[in-house]
């Protein structure tokens, strides 16, 4: 077998694609929100994710190798693996610049704040990689309680919202170069016809892509791009360094942070328990064990060398295998991204790429993400992955909401969130907006906890369904799920317990069973 095949290539421009745009979100935010100079990014930040990166894709890649080898087959494909999108806007927003404000309050400089919120990013880095070090001995458990369509439902409306339409209205808002190229992507994946000469189908759309935009901005009309400017980092070898011992100096400082880092550890853990069912589903089952492991130690390894925000396992599995990439696909995606990391590239290279060039393969991936929730679970299931999808509905709509309100001046210090606000969206534009803050608060959890309970009553086990109602109970009451507070400037997630959610859960269960003896149980038909 050869280390890297065709598909590898046209896996990496999906992969590398959906990294490199985290790493552009990053570099953004720490120069915008926390005011980190562009010395600090390349020599720190930069550095420490790089070798968290390539530990992880190494180490897949081979994984992936040996799995082929010691099954006799062709066709395996690694885990994708790279930097989590959630941890950025949680790190930066409820960890890194509370510490930079409380510093400077506290009279410290403004060289001084920063360097205490990067070290409290750290912190909360090597505090996810050790909650998911830890969970990756109970995953197997896990596995075996939670049906298969309770792990694959979250999956589904990541792929279907999050990526899928979210990138869909970016490619109608550019329809010159948005809609060619998705058209274009979905032809060359759902077609069923291959590319001549052996070219990647993902590197003629990434090409297609940009050379419309191009053509667009020098025309003058509406393109992405803004024009050429100098690199906002220089180009240089920047090596890592270690900085972890610092952070747990200061480790007495960060507690108040726990309330941020635990529940982000825990996401961490179950969105990699669902990538890993993601893949087995498609063939691929590796050693969950030993998967989530290394995926925890690569946080701890990117964040004792300087990086604040954790990797993770990417949902998407079915997507990259379906497109011929198997094991080099990671190899390559850990090689390229690191040595943009390191060499202070990733400025420059925004430049003349834009994301509208290349998000149509990440289209395509939603999609197929989103339909694997339903071809890969039992066909009476299919009701449940709804169900399950429906918190991750109202995480959605509470992103497209809080997107408005930041657009039309609210979280500024002059119009701050309140909970009138919400009530005043209630009354007013019909819009139930606590509702829809409430699931979106663990609705990764609030997800498996409803498509278990729904896989229970249709599987006919009475003491299952009413367990993962007490189990919903048990998680309102420790705030893990739908409890949210209203910040001046968001509206966020808070550990305590939502008591009207707890005694919501305990009431059904207790109807549940009283109503029991009123039924008779039906014997199922053939096509139920």
């Amino acid at each position: 077998m050869k280390w890297i095949e065709k598909g590898d290539w046209d896996g990496f421009f999906g992969l590398g694609l959906n990294n490199l745009i985290n790493f552009l979100l990053i570099i953004s935010l720490s120069q915008t929100v926390l005011g980190f100079s562009t010395e600090m990014i390349a020599t720190r930040v930069l550095p420490g994710m790089a070798m968290g990166l390539l530990f992880g894709n190494l180490y897949y890649a081979w994984q992936a190798r040996s799995l082929a080898t010691r099954l006799g087959r062709d066709d395996v494909c690694a885990l994708p693996y790279g930097i989590n999108l959630l941890p950025i806007f949680f790190y930066t927003f409820y960890v890194m610049l509370p510490a930079q404000q409380i510093a400077l309050s506290n009279g410290a400089s403004e060289e001084e704040a920063n360097h205490l919120a990067w070290i409290a990013g750290i912190l909360a880095c090597l505090g996810s990689g050790i909650i998911e070090l830890i969970g990756s001995f109970f995953v197997p458990l896990i596995r075996r309680v939670a049906p298969r369509a309770a792990l694959l439902s979250a999956l589904g409306v990541i792929g279907i919202f999050f990526i899928a339409a979210d990138y869909v209205f970016r490619a109608y808002e550019f329809p010159l170069i948005g809609l060619p190229t998705l058209f274009l992507s979905l032809y060359f994946y759902y077609g069923g016809d291959k590319v001549r000469f052996g070219i990647p189908g993902g590197l003629i759309v990434l090409a297609t892509g940009m050379l419309i935009a191009w053509c667009c901005h020098w025309l003058g009309l509406e393109s992405p791009i803004s024009g050429i400017s100098d690199s906002s980092l220089d180009f240089g070898l920047h090596l890592p360094w270690f900085f972890g011992f610092e952070a747990f100096l200061s480790i007495e400082q960060m507690v108040s942070f726990a309330a941020v880092i635990v529940p982000m550890g825990l996401i961490n853990v179950v969105g990699s328990m669902q990538a890993l069912e993601s893949a087995s589903a498609s063939g691929d089952d590796f050693p969950p064990k030993s998967s989530l492991a290394i995926n925890g130690l690569g946080t701890i390894v990117a964040g004792i060398l300087g990086s604040p925000y954790p990797t993770t396992l990417y949902i998407g599995h079915p997507g990259w295998k379906a497109i011929g990439a198997r094991a080099g696909y990671s190899l390559i995606n850990g090689v390229l991204m690191a040595a943009l990391c390191l060499t202070g590239s990733l400025g420059f290279l925004s430049e003349y790429v834009p994301i509208e060039a290349g998000m149509a393969i990440l289209i395509w991936i939603g999609i197929t993400i989103g339909a694997q929730a339903f071809q890969a679970v039992p066909r009476v299931h299919a009701p449940a992955v709804i169900v399950g999808m429906i918190p991750g509905i109202g995480a959605f709509c509470a992103l497209v909401v809080k997107r408005v309100l930041g657009t039309l001046g609210f979280g500024e210090a002059d119009q701050p969130y309140s909970y009138e606000l919400l009530a005043d969206l209630t009354e007013r534009g019909n819009l139930y907006a606590e509702g829809v803050f409430v699931l979106e608060q663990g609705w990764l959890y609030a997800s498996i906890l409803l498509c278990g309970f729904m896989v229970a009553l249709i599987e006919r086990q009475f003491s299952a369904a009413l367990g993962w109602l007490i189990a919903s109970a048990g998680l309102s009451t420790l705030g893990i799920v739908h409890h949210f507070k209203v910040l001046s400037s968001d509206i966020t997630t808070s550990i305590g317990p939502a008591w009207e959610w707890v005694f919501g859960y305990l009431v059904a269960a207790l109807l549940m069973v009283m109503v029991k003896f009123l039924m008779t149980r039906e014997t199922k038909t053939e096509n139920s």
